[in-house]
């Protein structure tokens, strides 16, 4: 049994599609990334997983549990950690573990163990008495995910769990989230970051409400049509219209002070039209064929319409 199934899902909000016909599996156990940018649709995705809002259209079932007709006993099965947690700033890290501890009727005698094994799991220990109003962000988000894991459900939503957080503490938070895998824990998250999505078994890449392409990172990487050109020269914001307008790519973005553009053809067909076309327009560059991000990936599956005017920093 897959731990969710998804079955052309949609929810519209008056009148426009935040998800349209959302279809993908999760097994049981793997770490599943929701990618997309915001306004994707990622977070009523999870609210309608979460049994918190009512699809339009279609149907979704997680453990086993469908989402409308059984959404009672869902929740008995999973935690839902939204972006902005719960958490009380003023009781302490053990007070607010406690507090969930009693909202999920947890038994005194499991709870004892489980928030020491919580509090050493999250490297909270020696902050156990701390108010939480006095922890850092990245401290915040492994309190709320221990306050998520008190009742030891067997899925895990995570809805945007480290934005706004520092890298060094993104870093610990998905070192936590790999030891839960080892607990057969089955956890669907959703992030804007897409080097967050390589530590993902595998990934639905969501825009505007739709699936644009799901898999491994390494299978949607494989999704891109053409060749990645790279092209670093002096104001490419400017030479990066100039260029499209002359070689018509498959796509084209902007990464930092490099150009990113998709060609089709083969290497040396896709090398020879650049480096023509900056020759043309009398620009100096360094050139070479570089291999696929999932931004690059992203961005290429984009219809004009949508690619248009989309800088990638």
């Amino acid at each position: 049994m897959d731990a969710i199934r998804i079955e052309n899902l949609t929810k519209a909000f008056n009148g426009n599609l935040a998800v349209n016909e959302l279809t993908l599996t999760v097994a049981q156990g793997e770490v599943f990334g929701l990618v997309g940018p915001d306004g994707a649709g990622k977070t009523t995705t999870m609210r309608l997983l979460a049994g918190i809002m009512k699809p339009a259209a279609g149907d979704a079932w997680v453990q086993g549990c469908h989402i409308v007709h059984e959404a009672e006993t869902l929740k008995q099965h999973i935690s839902y950690m939204p972006q902005r947690f719960g958490l009380y700033l003023d009781l302490t890290v053990e007070e607010n573990i406690n507090f969930y501890a009693d909202l999920y009727n947890v038994p005194p005698k499991i709870r004892r163990n489980k928030i020491i094994e919580l509090l050493a799991f999250s490297n909270m220990t020696p902050f156990r008495g701390r108010l939480a109003r006095n922890l850092s962000g990245g401290m915040k988000q492994k309190l709320a995910l221990a306050c998520a894991l008190i009742h030891t459900p067997r899925i895990l939503l995570l809805d945007e769990p480290t934005n706004g957080v520092d890298p060094l503490s993104r870093r610990d938070f998905w070192r936590i989230l790999y030891k839960l895998l080892k607990e057969k824990v089955t956890i669907f998250v959703s992030t804007a970051y897409l080097d967050e999505a390589e530590r993902c078994t595998r990934i639905g890449l969501l825009h505007q409400g739709r699936l644009l392409a799901c898999g491994t990172p390494d299978e949607v990487k494989r999704n891109m049509r053409g060749v990645l050109v790279e092209i670093k020269c002096e104001q490419p914001r400017i030479v990066m219209p100039l260029l499209t307008n002359v070689v018509h790519p498959l796509s084209c973005g902007l990464f930092g002070d490099k150009i990113h553009m998709v060609l089709p053809g083969n290497t040396f067909v896709a090398l020879s039209a650049a480096e023509t076309a900056l020759a043309e327009l009398g620009v100096k560059a360094a050139i070479k064929v570089v291999s696929p991000s999932l931004e690059d990936v992203f961005i290429s599956i984009l219809t004009p319409s949508e690619r248009r005017d989309r800088i990638v920093t």
